[in-house]
C-alpha cells in the first residue's frame, strides 16, 4: 500500500513525516530522534555517518565532515570530506538516503514516491537540484511544496482556522514569508518573499565575528579544528539568548581560556544588519498581496531560528500581536509536506483540502527595446496563482531573420544580467521582407514545471518545448557518475549508529572540556571502547545508558 511521505530537507536539520490514521506522525531516527541533523561526515574507516553523529564530528573532525550544505544546491561548490569529494546535490541526498531508511525500517516497507518541501524562494535550478537529489537516493520527488505553504497546511488542518495569516519562515539557511487567507477547506497563497541566503548561520556566524574582534584575533590564523570548536560554542550561545541574562562561551585555544559574554540586548545590537533583512521580504510579500499588518488575523512562526528571543521581539513590533507559537515550528513544516502527500493520495482524512499556490518569482525572456539589448521582459509575474498560462507578443529585430533565441529567466531585475537564466534556445523562421510577430506562451505548473510555446503570428508556424526537471549544466554522463559515486559508498550500519553517534558525542566533549572534567570523558571513551569489543548487545545498551547519564549531568 502506498504510504503519504512527506520530507523537510533543511539546511540544519531534516525530517520525514507519514500520515496514518487520520494524523501526520514523525518517523524517528536510529537513535530516536525525530530530528535529524542535515551533516554528513567521512569515518576514518572509510564509511558514511549522517546526522547526530556527524554533527558531533564536525566540530571534531571538521575536514571530514560537511553541514549547511542546502544553501549552495544549483552552485558549483565542491565539499572535500577526507580524501572524497562532494557536491551540495550529493550530501542532500545522502541525507534523503538515510531518512529513507528510517521510514522503511518504522513502517517495515520500502518507500519510493515523496512530497519534499522547499524554501519558497528556491530558484528553478534549486528546484530541480532538489529532485536530483531525491533520485540519486532512490527516491521519487511526485511533489516538491514551499516550505511556508507546507507549514501553513499543517496550520490549518490543525487550528480549522480562517482569515488572512502570514507564515514568517527563519530556518538555519533560508528565510521566507508567505501571506495566505484561510477559508477551510481551501487555503489561497496571496503572496510569497524571501532570502535564500539568510538564516540561523548567518546569526551564528555574527557571534563568531564578534568574538575574534574582541579577543584580535585574525580568522586566517586559527587553524580549521579550533575554528569548528568555536562556531560549534557560538551556535550553543545563541541558542540561550532567550532572556536578559548574560550568557557566555569558554573557547580552548593555544593552552588559554577564551571568554566570551553576550546578552540578549547586546546581541539584538550585533544582529542589527540581519533583523534589517528581514524586513525587506515581509514588507515585499505585504505589498504583493495587498495587506497592511493590521489586516493579519494570525502570524505563524516557522523554523528553529524563529524561535530566537530577538526575532519573536520583531515580529511582534512588526505586526502588533503576538505569533502562533504552540506548534512546534522545527517539525511542523515535515507535517504539512506529509499532509500534501496524503491530499494527493485522496485520503479520506484530507480530501477536502484544497491548496493554491503562487509562483514566488517573475518568469520572463530576453529582449531588446530602441537597440538597447540584455532587457527582462516579464510573462509570469512573481506571485501569480499557479498553475497558469500567460501570453505575450514579440517583433524580430530585422527583416529577413531566420530564427529567434529565446533566453528564458527569473528574477526581478531590468537587466537579466542580474536574474536567473533558466535556460535558451532556438525557435527557426520563415525569412520575411518585414519584421514579423512571436507570440511567447508561459504555462507554469504547480511543481514548477514551466512550458514555452512559441508561434509566429504570419505564418502559424509553432514551437514547444518542456523545461524539465533534469539539472541544468549535466550532462547524462555527469548524472550516471553521481549515481554511481553513492552506490559505491559505504553507508554506517544503521544498527550501530546508537553506537557511534554516542562516540562522536564523548569526542566532542572530549575536546571542549579541561582538567578533571576531561580525564573523566575519557574514562567514558575508553571503557566503552572496551565494552564495544566484547560485542555483548545488552552489556554494551547498559554502558550507552550509562554513559548518557554523566554527560546529561556534564551538560548542566
Amino acid at each position: 500500500m502506498l504510504q503519504p511521505i512527506g520530507i523537510d530537507l533543511g539546511t540544519t536539520n531534516s525530517l520525514i513525516c507519514v500520515w496514518q490514521d487520520g494524523k501526520p506522525i514523525l518517523i524517528p531516527n536510529s537513535i530516536g530522534e525525530v530530528v535529524t541533523p542535515s551533516v554528513v561526515s567521512l569515518d576514518e574507516d572509510g564509511s558514511i555517518l549522517v546526522g547526530h553523529a556527524a554533527l558531533s564530528r564536525l566540530t571534531t573532525h571538521p575536514n571530514r565532515s560537511a553541514a549547511a550544505f542546502k544553501r549552495f544546491l544549483g552552485s558549483n561548490k565542491v565539499y572535500e570530506l577526507g580524501d572524497q569529494k562532494f557536491n551540495p546535490t550529493e550530501l542532500s541526498a545522502i541525507v534523503l538516503k538515510s531518512l529513507k531508511a528510517d521510514a522503511e525500517a518504522f513502517l517495515k516497507q520500502e518507500i519510493r514516491d515523496v512530497v519534499i518541501s522547499v524554501p519558497a524562494y528556491f530558484n528553478d535550478e534549486q528546484r530541480k537540484q532538489t529532485r536530483f537529489a531525491a533520485e540519486l537516493a532512490g527516491l521519487n520527488a511526485v511533489r516538491l511544496i514551499n516550505e511556508p505553504t507546507a507549514a501553513a497546511m499543517a496550520y490549518g488542518l490543525h487550528e480549522e482556522q480562517s482569515g488572512n495569516t502570514l507564515v514568517f519562515d527563519l530556518g538555519g539557511g533560508t528565510f521566507d514569508v508567505t501571506v495566505l487567507e484561510y477559508s477551510m477547506p481551501i487555503i489561497e497563497v496571496h503572496a510569497t518573499a524571501g532570502d535564500n541566503y539568510l538564516g540561523g548561520e548567518d546569526f551564528t556566524h555574527d557571534i563568531v565575528k564578534a568574538c575574534l574582534k574582541e579577543w584580535k584575533l585574525n580568522q586566517q590564523e586559527i587553524p580549521v579544528d579550533d575554528y569548528a570548536r568555536l562556531l560549534d560554542l557560538a551556535e550553543q550561545l545563541k541558542c540561550k539568548l532567550n532572556d536578559e541574562k548574560q550568557h557566555s562561551l569558554t573557547w580552548l585555544w593555544q593552552d588559554k581560556q577564551w571568554q566570551f559574554g553576550l546578552s540578549e540586548s547586546e546581541a539584538k545590537s550585533l544582529w542589527l544588519p540581519l533583523l534589517n533583512r528581514l524586513r525587506a521580504p515581509v514588507e515585499q510579500a505585504l505589498s504583493d498581496a495587498r495587506l497592511k499588518p493590521n489586516q493579519l488575523e494570525h502570524i505563524v512562526l516557522v523554523g528553529g531560528s524563529s524561535q530566537l528571543g530577538v526575532v519573536r521581539e520583531l515580529v511582534t513590533k512588526l505586526f502588533g500581536k503576538l505569533p502562533y507559537r504552540h506548534i512546534n515550528p522545527t517539525t511542523i513544516v515535515a507535517q504539512g509536506a506529509a499532509i500534501q502527500a496524503a491530499c494527493r493520495l485522496r485520503n479520506q482524512d484530507v480530501e477536502e483540502v484544497i491548496l493554491t499556490d503562487v509562483c514566488p518569482y517573475t518568469l520572463g525572456v530576453e529582449s531588446c527595446s530602441d537597440n538597447i539589448s540584455g532587457l527582462f521582459t516579464p510573462i509570469i509575474e512573481r506571485n501569480t496563482i499557479v498553475p497558469t498560462s500567460k501570453m505575450k507578443t514579440f517583433y524580430t529585430v530585422y527583416p529577413q531573420q531566420k530564427f529567434i533565441r529565446l533566453s528564458v529567466y527569473q528574477g526581478e531585475s531590468l537587466r537579466v544580467e542580474n536574474n536567473v537564466l533558466i535556460d535558451e534556445f532556438d525557435v527557426p523562421l520563415t525569412p520575411m521582407e518585414k519584421a514579423q510577430g512571436i507570440d511567447v506562451r508561459f504555462s507554469y505548473d504547480l511543481n514548477g514545471l514551466l512550458e514555452v510555446d512559441v508561434v509566429s503570428l504570419e505564418t502559424g508556424m509553432q514551437h514547444g518545448k518542456v523545461i524539465d526537471h533534469s539539472p541544468i549544466g549535466l550532462t547524462d554522463a555527469q548524472k550516471m557518475e553521481s549515481h554511481n559515486r553513492l552506490k559505491s559508498l559505504k553507508i554506517h550500519p544503521r544498527d550501530q549508529m546508537p553506537n557511534r553517534t554516542l562516540l562522536a558525542r564523548l569526542e566532542r566533549a572530549w575536546a571542549q572540556s579541561l582538567g578533571d572534567e576531561r580525564i573523566s570523558i575519557g574514562s567514558c571513551i575508553e571503557h566503552f571502547l572496551v565494552v564495544l569489543d566484547q560485542q555483548k548487545s545488552d552489556e554494551i545498551e547498559s554502558a550507552r545508558n550509562e554513559i548518557e547519564l554523566i554527560l546529561q549531568q556534564l551538560d548542566k
